[in-house]
């Protein structure tokens, strides 16, 4: 560096690191603004999400509540979302009957078996407000469990209904162990503490006591089906084997008491055109959060990056 030249590289070096803090300034600006706008925003969605709701019961109306998916304690299908749905249903004095609309593979019994005694609790409670069960493309296993509950359950032609049983799955790989020359090294206090281990050999009185278990589930799904069904279920051998049947050979076998839609059921059957739906989702506040955190914590990360970043 020249003797001349060091009074200038000290301006431009100062000149530049004040257009970075600038820089940093502006960035860190931005984002607070953002940040506030989100938190105004999603006020707004709250309230307004609030009164859609509180507006919706205004007349004689059919409840709608839907079960999609696979139930499961933190699914959309979990007992705790589908029973405040119900109970909001029924206890609504304008509500004219339920109808529960099911596209749902099944999932746990567990889950499923506590809605349908919430069912059952609800119906004694208001044995004035018919229930009934309409199923769209597949209502099997735990959803069936569930639909057992209704007066009546109402399918399309084509739609998938049954597999009245119960699994227990898994895998075993000792064979490939053995090929690897992997010894399985397991300590327990309790015998049955390791119990069916996928890296052991099947303990036959392990496997019996897990298939006593898979019965004793799969008879209390019986029971609840032919609790519900009763005379209208066919005298068939394959019923209850986990077997799944068309829309059109349930009603044949007494799953199902005959074709409708949601529509039609409110329409013809409660007589109640107008559909109220007490399906608790998400709200839009709930929605945009999720996905404006997402953002935010991305934009978040770049900001912090760019001010601690080597330059």
């Amino acid at each position: 560096m020249t003797e001349g030249n060091w009074e200038h590289d000290i301006l431009e070096k100062l000149a530049l690191a004040a257009v970075k803090e600038q820089r940093r300034a502006r960035r860190w600006g931005i984002f607070f603004k953002l940040l506030g706008f989100a938190y105004l925003t999603l006020i707004l969605l709250m309230v307004l999400d609030w009164r859609a709701q509180d507006g919706l019961t205004s007349g004689k109306h059919t409840a709608l509540v839907d079960i999609v998916g696979v139930i499961e304690p933190k699914g959309d299908a979990s007992a705790d979302r589908v029973m405040a749905s119900l109970q909001s249903a029924f206890d609504d004095k304008n509500t004219q009957g339920v109808v529960l609309r099911i596209n749902s593979p099944g999932g746990s019994p567990v889950q499923a078996g506590i809605i349908y005694d919430e069912i059952v609790r609800l119906r004694r409670l208001h044995p004035d407000t018919p229930m009934h069960a309409v199923v769209e493309d597949m209502c099997a296993s735990g959803g069936y469990y569930i639909a057992a509950a209704a007066d009546k359950i109402y399918v399309d032609k084509a739609s998938i209904i049954g597999s009245i049983g119960v699994i227990m799955d898994g895998w075993g790989v000792t064979g490939a162990m053995g090929k690897l020359g992997v010894e399985r090294r397991v300590l327990v206090s309790g015998e049955n503490k390791a119990f069916l281990d996928p890296f052991s050999p099947v303990d036959p009185k392990q496997k019996q006591h897990a298939q006593s278990m898979l019965d004793q589930i799969h008879q209390q799904f019986i029971d609840v089906v032919k609790k519900g069904r009763g005379k209208r279920l066919k005298d068939d051998p394959d019923l209850f084997s986990g077997l799944l049947w068309t829309g059109a050979k349930s009603i044949e076998l007494g799953l199902s008491d005959g074709f409708g839609s949601v529509e039609y059921v409110a329409r013809d059957v409660i007589k109640a055109e107008d559909i109220v739906d007490y399906t608790q989702k998400e709200n839009l506040a709930e929605r945009f959060a999720k996905r404006f955190g997402a953002a935010m914590a991305g934009a978040a990360a770049k900001v912090l990056a760019s001010q601690f970043s080597v330059r």
